[in-house]
């Protein structure tokens, strides 16, 4: 875990923490067939620029509170890493979230929190929003954030366009999964 000090990291600090990203897109299906895409993790890694793959850790892996799940990342530059997730939200059709648990993997401090929403639309649509939240946790964002203090908005905002970017990309695919269903 990064430590902060002095004033320019504390700042970076404030900065990364709350940091939000959202995307939404209108899809042509039923909120329980799009909240049945969002919650199979398993199925993310033909959607996602960056999540490669996931798998839930344990059995039965099914989408509650308290499971878990790994992803396995690819950044553009090629670097991979994995990650362990908690759900926190399983309420089908409208919401599944889930935490990116920080090398402390406590619930409450997370490096990031990630929300489907899926509200009915007339006509058997719905809308999907997707939002990510940094922090409170440590991350790989706010590390790279704190060892270039000079270029920590750039940073911030290049991670920030990339999440934005991704997400699109998934949801994208995710309607055209669910509307071929």
């Amino acid at each position: 875990m990064t430590e902060f000090l002095g004033t320019d990291n504390g700042r970076i600090a404030c900065e990364v923490t709350g940091l939000t990203a959202a995307a939404e897109e209108v899809v042509a299906a039923r909120p329980e067939v799009v909240w049945d895409l969002a919650a199979d993790v398993t199925r993310v890694g033909g959607w996602s620029p960056e999540c490669v793959r996931a798998a839930w850790a344990g059995e039965p892996g099914r989408p509650r509170p308290g499971a878990r799940f790994t992803g396995y990342n690819r950044l553009p530059n090629g670097f991979e890493y994995e990650v362990t997730c908690v759900v926190t939200e399983a309420d089908r059709p409208r919401v599944f979230a889930w935490v990116v648990l920080d090398d402390t993997g406590d619930p409450a401090r997370p490096s990031s929190s990630w929300r489907y929403r899926i509200d009915p639309l007339p006509g058997g649509r719905s809308r999907v929003r997707q939002r990510f939240t940094h922090g409170p946790g440590a991350s790989f964002l706010r590390e790279a954030a704190a060892e270039a203090p000079n270029r920590a908005a750039e940073i911030i905002a290049a991670r920030r366009d990339g999440l934005l970017a991704n997400m699109s990309a998934t949801l994208r695919a995710m309607k055209a999964a669910a509307e071929s269903s």
